[in-house]
């Protein structure tokens, strides 16, 4: 199964590039992307989406097709043939 990562600003940076397509052997968690994310991506990625004690930051906002994590199963939520993942940064303002 095919789905597409988007990287936004500082990730954009770190991975080099503005989407990647992942071809995954069968369907995966959120958690389980972030998981396979941070290990092809490495030390940078790992310290962006994770605090010091391995949890997932809380300023960040994770997208499948458009709608919020929060709003479906959360880290749990399964992502199938086709989805949108987008790893969304703060938006500061003033």
């Amino acid at each position: 199964m095919k789905i597409t990562v988007k990287f936004f600003t500082e990730l954009r940076e770190l991975t080099g590039k503005k989407e990647e397509e992942i071809e995954l052997p069968n369907a995966i968690t959120v958690a389980d992307l972030l998981n396979l994310l941070s290990k092809r991506h490495g030390r940078g990625f790992t310290n962006y989406v994770y605090n010091e004690k391995g949890r997932v930051r809380g300023h960040l906002q994770f997208l499948v097709n458009g709608k919020s994590i929060i709003t479906l199963q959360g880290f749990e939520t399964r992502l199938e043939e086709g989805d949108s993942f987008a790893i969304i940064p703060p938006v500061g303002g003033g």
